[in-house]
């Protein structure tokens, strides 16, 4: 496709409806130079998800650069520094879309120092490709960015052998890699877990599947995209509403409109449903629910809509509205596994501010529980310090109090960040436990 005509083809598409179909958000890991951005570029070139003047320079970029061939992964690596090594530095978002499905991907780097970086690529994704140098098998950067997977609760894993030309496409190969992923995956809480064998330099088992590998009778990796199963991946049992803001247009149309506009974080939303707000605990119902196109009947997680209620409350950013009998937990002393993503070391002792859901706070970290050694998932408890990309557990006392879910019952209420209060730079990334 041209971009000359690239806005004709958005209406088009659009009138066709593709763009009310299921969204899937997935990211990429994997150590360096196992072929992360070949593979996304191999997709988007293969699924048509490219403009013509979007190939034509990268064939003039690959010329240029001396290579033999169209370098696919020049597509997601845009950085000069990128480029100049090979190597992907920052979190690369593309987006495309399929006669079944919408797709938001994260290239996510490789080397350990950017370990910061999967953890914000994958933090909202569906599924996770993990992927594996046939040539290696599992290293340590496999078994760290399949813990991440883990601790981050993506519900599907695939994991992409790559490279399988390089090794005859033997398949033996494939099963000894298969057999030592699930030996460490099973120390793991990883729930769905698949295998592909791929070339992404040619395109095997990519979008279309390989005649060189008739050994492998599964689905290629764009079959698996387009099919994986993610509707039960929210929590549609317990409610969640934080608010984000007070819509109020003070218009004479809507004169006397009060409504409180947010993302579900859970739970299945209807009119007339009995809720509670938090913190004040009063009880009410809802009157309406309210998206971009009006009045709706019903609204689930993770849908953006406005809620209004049938009683006037003291609302405010931060609160947040529940049904009656299925209350989040509350409190200050909060236990929670970290990602540290600052060169300064946590402080015990030290106060930062803290974002849950909508509602914004302080806190003063408590202690450092222990360090998680990666490679091996042993608990380091004598290290009672986190610096740059370590991951461990932490408890922190909150100034105000948080409605929250475990991390595992929820991904949304469950999580928060740390902030810095003096460079207000994002410190940490935690999973409620």
């Amino acid at each position: 496709m041209s971009s000359e005509n690239g806005i004709q083809e958005v209406e088009e598409f659009d009138s066709k409806g593709y763009l009310d179909m299921e969204l899937l958000r997935f990211t990429t890991a994997g150590s360096v130079d196992d072929g992360k951005s070949t593979l996304i570029g191999r997709l988007l070139y293969d699924s048509k998800s490219i403009f013509e003047d979007q190939m034509e320079a990268i064939e003039e970029s690959s010329k240029r650069r001396g290579e033999e061939k169209v370098n696919l992964a020049l597509l997601t690596d845009g950085l000069k520094a990128e480029r100049e090594q090979g190597i992907t530095i920052d979190v690369a978002y593309r987006y495309f879309a399929t006669p079944r499905r919408k797709f938001i991907i994260a290239d996510t780097p490789g080397h350990i120092q950017y370990t910061r970086n999967m953890v914000t690529g994958a933090s909202t994704a569906n599924l996770a490709i993990i992927l594996v140098d046939a040539r290696n098998g599992i290293v340590e950067q496999t078994h760290r960015h399949t813990f991440i997977a883990s601790l981050l609760q993506i519900p599907h894993v695939v994991v992409c052998i790559n490279k399988m030309d390089l090794v005859d496409y033997k398949e033996e190969v494939y099963e000894r890699i298969v057999d030592q992923f699930t030996d460490f995956s099973a120390k793991l809480d990883t729930k769905d877990v698949r295998f592909i064998p791929i070339s992404a330099l040619n395109g095997d088992n990519v979008v279309d599947r390989s005649e060189k590998m008739p050994w492998f009778d599964g689905p290629t990796l764009l079959y698996t995209l387009e099919h994986v199963h993610i509707g039960s991946d929210y929590n549609h049992i317990d409610a969640r509403f934080p608010v984000q803001t007070v819509v109020r247009p003070q218009s004479d149309e809507f004169h006397d409109f009060r409504g409180y506009a947010g993302r579900i974080a859970g739970g299945i939303w209807k009119k007339g449903d009995r809720v509670v707000h938090l913190p004040s605990g009063f009880a009410t119902k809802v009157a309406s629910i309210v998206d971009i196109n009006g009045d709706i009947e019903e609204a689930f997680a993770p849908m953006s809509v406005t809620l209004t209620l049938e009683d006037d409350i003291d609302i405010s950013r931060g609160d947040m509205i529940v049904r009656e009998n299925n209350m989040p937990e509350e409190g200050q002393d909060i236990e929670l596994m970290v990602c540290w993503m600052s060169e300064t070391p946590i402080q015990i002792g030290g106060k930062y501010s803290v974002q849950h859901t909508t509602r914004e706070t302080r806190c003063v970290v408590k202690d450092v529980r222990y360090k998680v050694d990666i490679n091996n998932l042993h608990k380091l408890e004598d290290q009672k310090s986190l610096g740059l990309n370590d991951i461990g557990r932490i408890s922190i006392r909150t100034t105000n109090r948080l409605f929250f879910d475990n991390y595992r019952r929820n991904r949304f209420t469950g999580s928060l960040i740390i902030i810095d209060e003096a460079t207000n730079n994002t410190v940490g990334a935690g999973m409620i436990i």
